[in-house]
């Protein structure tokens, strides 16, 4: 029992880490409480850190099949259209890092690691199994599921999203913070686009407390468009009030976004009016992970946004689940005999949680620079236009992830 865990959560996240356990010669349950495994939502950018660990896994072929690398990351006025800062990716990424920037849809990414899963004898996979509670006990835990199955095991990871019930459970029920902000999220064909807009780069526009991000996924054969605006459900921005904040499929209104955006360049409103459909869901968070404990305690840990839930405006939600999850696969294939694991999961913690509570302020940081108005903005365009590539660029995080096992 004890070379056994449970992982809670078939996303990204619990398939990334039941996916290293494996590898490292552990047993996993992994629980999915939906009927069949699929992802929804946007698509997602992968820097160098989590590509690394992608190929690590022996999934560089899989990431070449279904997503695009980018040349470069732009940064736009959402208004005036004028260039505002530029970062090579591209050569430029594997030369300095080993490894490319990435661009792939949510989707994609889901399935290839649900592939890789499929493939690894040590991991059974068990859906309608949505979890109801845990006991802790000094030799394993007991995991109990609402349709009342019931597995045993050394460890539990939670890597049950934002609403973890094994993170209530380990650390009591506090609520999410709403940050205000509105996420549109759509795709467009780029055989749909002016050659211009085709360009196999990241960009990014800016305007006062809004900004818009695009980028190629599925080949270059298609462009994921997230539009960040300021405001909540059921003001203005579709979804009656009261809508489910946990909801990823939220209608959504064109007009409702265009109006919120105010008037735009003609390149970004091209980009916008190529959208088919429209989806939305309120940003919501946690504060910055403030200590190890937040991260394990005992047999007990926290994977992916079950920790440490980012904002979108670094690009490192999924990053940060796939790091975690190369971290606990190395401590366990690190460990001689059977796994202590609450062992195991504090050097995990101590090892992850000042990294993902540094990205996770990062990423709030940048919320308001993305979003910024009167001298903020000017100051932020200044920078950019003098420093702009070394202001993007961030070794600390592409370097990653930190090896738990070096000296």
């Amino acid at each position: 029992m004890n070379n056994k865990v449970v992982v809670a959560g078939g996303g990204i996240g619990g398939l990334a880490c039941a996916l290293a356990l494996s590898r490292a010669g552990v047993e996993v349950d992994l629980l999915e409480q939906a009927a069949a495994f699929g992802e929804v939502g946007a698509g997602l950018q992968l820097g160098p850190n989590a590509v690394r660990v992608l190929d690590a896994w022996g999934l560089t072929e899989a990431l070449h099949a279904v997503a695009a690398f980018p040349e470069a990351l732009q940064v736009r006025d959402a208004h005036r259209s004028v260039t505002l800062g530029r970062m090579r990716l591209g050569a430029l990424s594997r030369a300095r890092y080993g490894q490319p920037y990435a661009t792939i849809h949510r989707v994609d990414l889901h399935g290839l690691l649900l592939d890789a899963v499929r493939l690894e004898s040590r991991v059974r996979l068990h859906l309608d199994s949505r979890l109801a509670g845990y006991e802790e006990r000094p030799d394993g835990v007991r995991v109990t599921c609402e349709n009342e199955a019931v597995y045993e095991a050394g460890a539990l990871v939670g890597a049950d999203g934002l609403w973890s019930r094994v993170r209530s459970e380990m650390l009591g029920a506090h609520p999410t913070r709403v940050s205000g902000h509105l996420a549109y999220r759509g795709m467009v064909s780029a055989d749909d686009l002016p050659g211009l807009l085709r360009e196999p780069v990241v960009t990014a526009w800016l305007g006062p407390h809004v900004h818009v991000v695009h980028y190629p996924v599925r080949r270059s054969e298609w462009f994921n468009v997230v539009a960040v605006v300021e405001g909540l459900l059921g003001h203005g921005h579709g979804g009656p009030a009261g809508s489910d904040p946990q909801s990823w499929s939220h209608e959504a209104r064109q007009a409702d976004l265009l109006r919120a955006l105010g008037p735009v360049c003609p390149d970004l409103r091209a980009m916008l009016g190529g959208v088919g459909e429209w989806k939305l869901w309120a940003l919501n968070d946690r504060a910055p992970v403030a200590s190890a404990a937040e991260h394990a305690r005992g047999r007990i840990a926290l994977l992916g946004d079950a920790a440490h839930p980012l904002r979108p405006y670094l690009a490192q939600g999924a990053a940060m689940a796939i790091e975690d999850a190369w971290t606990l696969g190395r401590l366990a294939d690190g460990a001689s005999g059977q796994p202590q694991w609450a062992s195991i999961f504090a050097r995990y913690a101590q090892t992850r949680w000042q990294r993902n509570a540094r990205v996770q302020s990062r990423s709030q940081r940048n919320g308001t620079i993305f979003h910024a108005s009167g001298a903020l903005r000017l100051a932020r365009n200044l920078a950019m236009a003098v420093v702009g590539e070394s202001l993007m660029d961030n070794p600390w995080l592409y370097s990653g992830p930190p090896d738990p096992l070096a000296d």
